[in-house]
């Protein structure tokens, strides 16, 4: 074949055409996966969400003064006046990793700029990982398909974008990575090779977790593989070793990393592994000890053991006398699990996912994955079938069974169903292939030519698909987005400097002990970009803290006011999203809500226990005129309501709410900076000072004044 045609020996290797054809596949789902990447930087080159601020912050931190000192500290910026244990509660590895990296391949470089670059480069090398992990699995045409869908797969492009400086997409690679060294281990002939990649797959799945915790859904389908295993395999003698090692070399290199030893090795992810490797090893034991009927024996054990397993789970969740997860990896394994936690469910990546939310995301890779069960299932049925093992087979459809049922609690964990997707999408299609283009014999060349060319053209066209249409929706639009901090999370695509400017000005303004209060979504902006000491951030470690500053924002503002005093805060900032409308009036009207401030006032509520209708109109978002004239947050929106409006007819106005109308507004700073009252306005962002039609991102900074008396 033309394909194994030699072109050059070195030593005992030939390179050969199909090795080219395999290293121009892989470039081209690097380069794609790349590009795709990178197109938010057309609006800014910044990191993006909030997340990767404090990452940032902290890899910083270990370039200053290096990894032990990093191990020790205490964060004095974050939770004040509490501040934060780094190594203890953050992903320790993602900052390790990129000092390291740093270190080696910075260049003198600037930091910031590197840790912007950083998710783009790990995030399209994780297509070549999926490549091997996928071949170890299928062989290497399917994991030459792997590697081009991953490059495209939109769930796993928004949460890897340039500047998203998070845990996934050093997550992914890690937990791809050690997927595939654990599976490649247990395939391997060479029993030396196989312990150094078992061991491998061990510290590279510490690692995966101190990266992202979410990781811990790998281990799910891992210790179901376990579980099956000793029925899909005759080498027990090998197995029986293998896995522990496995295992062993997981739990040892977790006992070094803080957050993994306490949140893992004694929670259900580490209780997962240990259990499905003791029982993979008794399943072998009670097999050799049976003299007959050992397969039978090996299946009815496992067979008992899932079904005690959740029984023993349901009555742990009443008893508790196991280790416990946190509510939000129990959701992903139950999701019937429901919270009571208004914090948990306001994180818009803790939102349930929709079924059309699922076909929006895989698309036509979900058609194909289907495909890949039904022709997986029946080639095994007609005994068809030599390109994957019985152990691999029963792999995919567990990573793909797995990956969809816990995608269904979480939009972030969708992720999960895009690899699983993307396994059974990749086997299917190389089933489909090979029976397409298997050579036929000479009477049938040209029928078998004829088929071959629509198949390749119509395999194309539907890859090709979710990159066109819809339009508008299609995958390089929808990854086409500002960096968070250019838009401040608003749903308006723009770019501006507000953020950046008010962070400025609060870094050069206000003295470097000030505290600056503000909802905990900007807490890591405050943090790094402003350099002060805030009293909340994204990692949300004390619940109480942030009930405490949704109440004083929906407080009265003398109540507010002792509050803020209690909480030692210099600063208030708030943050509002509105769009100047084009009507011809006097004066510029405004409506709000574009994801400030404005719009999460339902959760401030919430999260402070209080009623909403007391501060809202039934529509959920008006606020009442107790709200604009009784809170401290609806005096500090430098607005003040006009009236409102029926969107499809401007002229049907009311003084009052009614169902359908829109409220309008105009500018009103209730607090100015030369007032009396217990706040006044030292700083407001330049979108806010331009009168021109279109949105506005306007941030707030008030200083607290420390001289108000509170009005009894």
């Amino acid at each position: 074949m033309i394909a194994n045609t030699k072109l050059v020996s070195v030593g005992n290797f030939d390179l050969k055409l199909n090795h080219l054809l395999i290293i121009g596949i892989l470039s081209l789902a690097f380069t794609v996966s790349f590009l795709l990447r990178v197109q938010p930087a057309d609006f800014g080159f910044e990191l993006n969400e909030f997340d990767p601020f404090f990452n940032y912050r902290a890899t910083q931190y270990i370039v200053d003064n290096g990894i032990s000192e990093y191990l020790q500290w205490n964060d004095n910026l974050s939770w004040h006046p509490h501040g934060r244990d780094v190594s203890t509660t953050s992903q320790v590895m993602l900052h390790l990793t990129a000092a390291t990296t740093y270190w080696i391949f910075g260049g003198g470089t600037d930091l910031y700029d590197f840790t912007i670059m950083f998710p783009v480069i790990f995030g399209s090398l994780s297509a070549v990982v999926i490549f091997a992990l996928v071949r170890v699995v299928g062989g290497t045409t399917a994991g030459l398909f792997s590697a081009l869908l991953f490059s495209v797969s939109l769930p796993i492009l928004v949460r890897s974008p340039i500047g998203w400086f998070k845990s996934e997409p050093l997550g992914l690679f890690f937990g791809l990575l050690m997927t595939y060294l654990l599976i490649s281990g247990i395939r391997s002939p060479n029993k030396k090779i196989a312990l150094l990649k078992l061991i491998g797959a061990g510290i590279f799945t510490t690692f995966s977790i101190s990266a992202w915790g979410g990781n811990q859904f790998f281990i799910i389908p891992i210790g179901l593989f376990f579980i099956v295993l000793p029925l899909l395999r005759n080498d027990h003698k090998f197995i029986v070793w293998a896995i522990p090692v496995y295992t062993a070399s997981t739990i040892i290199p977790s006992l070094g990393i803080e957050r993994v030893s306490s949140g893992f090795i004694f929670g259900l992810g580490g209780l997962t592994l240990l259990v499905s490797t003791l029982l993979l090893v008794s399943c072998i034991l009670i097999q050799h000890k049976s003299s007959k009927n050992k397969l039978r024996n090996g299946a009815l054990f496992l067979l008992a053991i899932l079904i005690i397993a959740p029984g023993i789970m349901v009555v742990n969740s009443d008893s508790q006398f196991l280790p416990s997860s946190s509510h939000r990896y129990l959701n992903a394994l139950n999701p019937f699990l429901t919270t009571t936690d208004p914090l948990v469910d306001s994180v818009s990546e803790h939102a349930t996912t929709t079924t059309s939310q699922s076909f929006f995301f895989h698309s036509v890779l979900m058609i194909f994955s289907g495909l890949g069960i039904w022709l997986i299932i029946k080639n095994v049925q007609n005994k068809n079938f030599n390109f994957i093992s019985n152990d691999m087979l029963a792999f995919s459809l567990i990573l793909g069974i797995t990956g969809v049922y816990v995608s269904s609690t979480f939009v972030r964990l969708e992720v999960f169903a895009s690899i699983s997707v993307i396994v059974l999408a990749s086997l299917g299609l190389t089933i489909l292939t090979r029976e397409f283009l298997k050579n036929s014999n000479e009477s049938k060349r040209p029928i078998t030519a004829f088929i071959k060319i629509p198949y390749v053209v119509g395999i194309i066209i539907f890859l090709m698909m979710p990159m066109v249409y819809p339009v508008g929706s299609d995958t390089p639009s929808v990854t086409d987005i500002p960096p968070t901090i250019m838009n401040g999370g608003s749903g308006y695509w723009i770019s501006t400097t507000d953020w950046l400017d008010t962070l400025n000005w609060i870094k050069n303004n206000t003295p470097k002990d000030s505290v600056v209060a503000s909802w905990w979504d900007y807490g890591y902006w405050i943090s790094t970009m402003g350099e002060r000491a805030s009293l909340a951030d994204n990692s949300t470690l004390i619940d109480s803290v942030i009930k405490n500053i949704a109440k004083m924002f929906i407080d009265n503002p003398n109540s507010a006011w002792l509050s803020l005093n209690q909480m030692e805060a210099d600063y208030v900032l708030v943050f509002v999203v509105a769009e100047q409308l084009a009507f011809d009036t006097p004066n510029p009207v405004y409506v709000l809500g574009g994801g400030g401030d404005e719009s999460k006032k339902p959760w401030f509520i919430r999260i402070a226990g209080d009623d909403l209708s007391k501060y809202l109109h039934s529509d959920g978002s008006s606020g009442t005129d107790y709200f604009w004239n009784e809170t401290l947050l609806g005096q500090m929106f430098p607005f003040r309501l006009l009236g409102y409006v029926n969107p499809n007819n401007v002229n049907d106005q009311s003084p009052t709410y009614l169902p359908g109308m829109i409220a309008i507004y105009e500018k009103d700073i209730k607090y100015p900076s030369d007032g009396n009252g217990p706040l006044k306005l030292v700083y407001a962002s330049p979108s806010f000072n331009e009168e021109k039609v279109g949105p506005v991102i306007g941030i707030f900074v008030y200083e607290v004044n420390k001289e108000y008396m509170p009005i009894s």
